[in-house]
């Protein structure tokens, strides 16, 4: 199993789409406190549609506390890193790190000691960055496809 990971996420439509993301391709989310939302949240449950019940999804208190739970390497996913998305050999287990929406990353987020690396997904020059459940299905489905897609039809 893969692990999405969001630390500190603000918006819940966002949220939502990770939760279907998780869903669709049996992965694990883990959502990082604080939470920029209630998880009862109406866009929250409406981005999620009727997928809330097939998604595996756990809030953790701190990012100790998630990476704990990811048996694998942790991958941070930055705009300031080098190493592109596709050039990593992602493993079972592995964790797909992200910040929040509107920053990131925290500098001690991405030198924790769990960080295997930290890699970046490419885009054209002169944009900020992606939308973070976009940035997280694209991540997930390349480690997805490199194990094989187990579990896809």
């Amino acid at each position: 199993m893969l692990h999405v990971i969001f630390w500190e996420p603000e918006i819940p439509g966002n949220t939502g789409a990770a939760i279907r993301l998780s869903a669709c391709t049996g992965s694990m989310l883990h959502l990082i406190k604080p939470l920029g939302f209630d998880m009862d949240d109406a866009k929250l449950r409406r981005a999620g549609l009727d997928y809330h019940d097939l998604a595996h999804v756990t809030v953790h208190e701190n990012l100790d506390e998630a990476l704990d739970q990811v048996p694998g390497r942790v991958w941070a996913f930055t705009g300031h890193a080098h190493t592109m998305h596709s050039e990593v050999a992602y493993a079972d287990g592995d964790g797909l790190l992200f910040g929040r929406e509107s920053v990131g990353l925290s500098s001690e987020a991405m030198a924790h000691r769990r960080v295997e690396d930290l890699v970046r997904i490419h885009m054209v020059k002169g944009v900020r960055s992606l939308n973070l459940a976009n940035s997280a299905s694209i991540a997930l489905y390349e480690a997805w496809r490199q194990l094989g897609f187990p579990g896809g039809v």
